[in-house]
């Protein structure tokens, strides 16, 4: 299968996740949306408990000390602040003025130089120089055209590029809450496979590796009824008919996700 197909297939298993309008039209909250309070509390806790996973592994050896580091759909930092020690100039790219307010914050108090860039990537791509390497830490799955967005990282990377998703959509999680609160189910695909197969076929020497998640998706029950809530389009004063029905359908504790870290020169 070439490059052209597999990118329409990504973007048709993309779409297919959208929420039925009858049930998005009642949301009294975007269930799409992202705290930067969340985020930002990751971010600190990988600048308190550096990882030693693939991810940053693979960034930190590619990135020479003093170097400059693309992050795209870079959060709050929590894929590059923790190598601050070796940059020497990042460029961040969110389309959240929340999310890089936050990373804003801790940048300066680690000192790194930061040029925040708020956009969508590829849009965004000729406002940032050639990095000397990148690093797309959960994003694509936010992305429909899959094939110009690795295009754009490979162009604006002079060395290595690194990307990390999980090994499924993030929101499958949800699945059983999904069939019994609103008797819909939800897609399988995409899934980083797919991701891996296009960058493969626009002719990247991709490697991969993928291991169990070093963090917990929520501390607790209570914490992922109300996110529950969110994603389900249900008003917040459901949370504990959700947290029952969670722990009721075997949901509670949730198993780690697999995390799948994906990288070419």
């Amino acid at each position: 299968m070439d490059a052209e197909e597999l990118a329409s297939r990504w973007r048709e298993r993309l779409e297919s996740w959208a929420i039925p309008e009858e049930i998005l039209a009642k949301a009294p909250a975007d269930p799409w949306g992202h705290s930067p309070a969340r985020f930002a509390t990751r971010t600190d806790r990988a600048l308190a408990e550096p990882d030693d996973g693939p991810t940053m592994t693979r960034v930190a050896e590619a990135l020479p000390q003093g170097g400059t580091l693309l992050d795209v759909g870079s959060g709050t930092g929590a894929s590059s602040l923790p190598l601050h020690e070796r940059i020497g100039e990042l460029y961040a790219v969110d389309t959240s003025p929340g999310m890089l307010a936050e990373l804003a914050l801790r940048a300066d108090k680690l000192g790194v130089p930061l040029t925040a860039v708020e956009g969508r990537w590829p849009d965004v791509a000729g406002q940032v120089p050639v990095a000397d390497a990148a690093v797309a830490g959960h994003v694509v799955y936010n992305v429909p055209d899959l094939a110009a967005f690795l295009r754009a990282l490979d162009e604006r990377t002079s060395g290595r590029v690194v990307i990390e998703l999980t090994h499924r959509h993030p929101m499958s999680w949800m699945t059983p809450l999904w069939q019994h609160f609103h008797d819909v189910d939800r897609p399988v695909r995409p899934i980083a496979e797919d991701c891996v197969a296009l960058a493969a076929a626009l002719g990247y020497p991709v490697r991969v590796e993928e291991r169990e998640a070093p963090l917990e998706r929520f501390g607790s029950l209570e914490e992922l009824a109300a996110g529950a809530c969110r994603r389900l389009c249900l008003d917040p004063s459901r949370a504990g008919e959700v947290a029952e029905t969670a722990l009721s359908l075997g949901m509670w504790p949730l198993p780690r996700d697999r995390w799948v870290t994906l990288w070419w020169e």
